[in-house]
């Protein structure tokens, strides 16, 4: 079942001016102010703000008295909407091919085609809630049945993510305000003024004498909610975006019809490509339905591409998941990312050796939802700085790892508490107790001293980590390091972690 995802970003106003001014320090609150004639009032104010005590709507004067550190910066809508719409088309090519505006704050998109998010939409929404926070974002994400109530359950919570159980929406919106229905203010304001407080109430009163005032649009926004109304989401499209499509007088339905058009919509995708001398990273087939409904299937590439037999053979592999309904009107396929790609003179067997291209498995592992990417080096000394993930097919690294003792071929993702008898400063442990199983050491070599990073932290001017390769009787081997050098407490807490297991 196809699910609806809508991103809220409470604070886009002020998150825009912090990325625009990096030397805004973090603890400066920053209030936006909107302007109507004489008036100005607080249009949006971000965290810091907000805790002082400012809202939105607050007369600007009054803002600014109640806290006088008070950064304040003038509404620029155009700005804003521009920043929005920015953020959508990232959106676009990372998570899904249906991704639109919503609203002056929002994102919305269909989590249909967005098979590099598996892992279940608890995962889903965390790593987009992650995403956002590392481009110094603030987002609340909620996944519901339908765009309203996603929408809706979004600008509810105080907390980073919400998921609405399927069949659950009646129970998760009836208590939410008639502010969240995406009314028109007016319609709005009249209801409450009509004693109308939350959707639950609007729902269970009578259609006829609300239409017969207010027009269809309470119950048109009520029927979407609910999911009784399909409220399709119109995907967001750049205007350099490639795109060929291909509209039918009749609808079509049939596997082997729809394959038949694929194929010449890559065909005609490839041929606009080639005239910019672009090769597709990623694309997008957007199934338009006579009722009124789309489905989409996203293919990529390690390496950017201009085969029409492969990417035609990407897209019919996954277009068994198509469900035509009662037929299908259009087809669109979008190149969402296109990079460079110059002609290539192929090389003679008996010039050079031949190499084994392993892209195309790369392409078909990627596309089934699966993580491929290569390990490279970094140069860091602290272990767990010391490696990278890259694209499966990047150029190769130059830096190499420093020399230094063995490392285990599994190093964790972080290192574990253990319970260790060992004697200070520098002697390996006698024994290590490490998720419930007491090891003995029969073998060690050791100490091999890393020192932090103090370029990277202050915290880490003084800090140290002794480091051990052990083997228990069992002959298995791990690699455990003490915090700190064993006699001043300010290098570490001397206690004991494991860190890696060896082959």
């Amino acid at each position: 079942m196809t699910r609806v995802v809508s991103i809220y970003l409470p604070d886009l106003p002020t998150d825009r001016i912090r990325r625009a001014d990096p030397g805004i320090p973090p603890e400066q609150a920053i209030a936006v102010i909107a302007r109507s004639g004489s008036k100005r009032w607080v249009s949006a104010a971000d965290a810091a703000a907000r805790k002082a005590g400012v809202r939105i709507g607050m007369p600007a004067a009054k803002a600014q008295a109640l806290f006088c550190g008070l950064m304040l910066v003038d509404a620029d809508p155009a700005t804003d909407a521009a920043a929005l719409e920015r953020i959508t088309l990232w959106a676009l090519t990372i998570y899904s091919p249906i991704v639109a505006v919503d609203g002056v704050d929002g994102i919305v998109m269909d989590t249909e085609g967005a098979d590099h998010l598996q892992g279940g939409e608890l995962a889903m929404v965390t790593k987009i809630a992650n995403q956002f926070l590392a481009r110094k974002l603030t987002a609340r994400v909620a996944v519901a049945d339908t765009w309203g109530a996603a929408h809706a359950c979004a600008r509810a919570i105080s907390r980073d993510t919400v998921i609405v159980p399927i069949g659950d929406t009646v129970r998760a919106v009836e208590k939410l305000p008639i502010s969240l229905l995406r009314l028109p203010g007016k319609i709005a304001s009249d209801l409450r003024t009509l004693g109308f407080q939350t959707i639950g109430e609007l729902a269970n009163t009578p259609r006829a004498p609300l239409t017969l005032r207010f027009g269809p649009e309470i119950g048109r926004r009520l029927d979407q909610m609910f999911g009784r109304v399909s409220e399709p989401i119109d995907p967001i499209r750049a205007a350099e975006l490639i795109e060929v499509s291909r509209a039918f007088a009749e609808p079509i339905g049939a596997a082997e019809t729809i394959d038949k058009y694929v194929g010449r919509l890559v065909v005609q995708l490839i041929e606009e490509l080639q005239k910019r001398g672009l090769g597709v990273r990623r694309a997008d087939l957007i199934v338009e339905k006579v009722d009124g409904t789309r489905q989409a299937i996203r293919a990529g590439t390690v390496k950017p591409v201009r085969d029409v037999a492969w990417l035609t053979k990407l897209f019919r592999d996954r277009t068994e998941k198509i469900e035509p309904g009662f037929g299908i009107e259009r087809l669109t396929l979008v190149a969402i990312m296109a990079e460079p790609l110059d002609e290539r003179q192929t090389s003679s067997s008996l010039v050079e050796e031949d190499v084994t291209d392993v892209t195309p498995l790369i392409d078909i592992y990627g596309n089934r939802g699966q993580r491929v990417y290569r390990l490279a080096p970094v140069a860091s000394d602290v272990p767990e700085r010391s490696v990278q993930r890259i694209s499966a097919a990047a150029d190769p690294i130059e830096i190499t790892w420093v020399s230094h003792w063995r490392r285990p071929v599994r190093l964790l993702a972080r290192p574990e508490l253990i319970e260790a008898i060992a004697l200070l400063p520098d002697r390996p442990p006698v024994s290590i107790t490490w998720r419930g199983k007491r090891r003995k050491v029969k073998r060690a070599d050791g100490p091999e001293r890393i020192f932090g990073e103090w370029w990277q932290r202050d915290a880490e001017m003084e800090a140290v980590r002794d480091y051990f390769v052990i083997e228990d009787e069992a002959g298995e081997r791990f690699w455990v390091f003490r915090s700190g050098d064993g006699i001043d407490p300010d290098t570490g807490s001397h206690r004991w972690f494991m860190h890696g297991i060896f082959a």
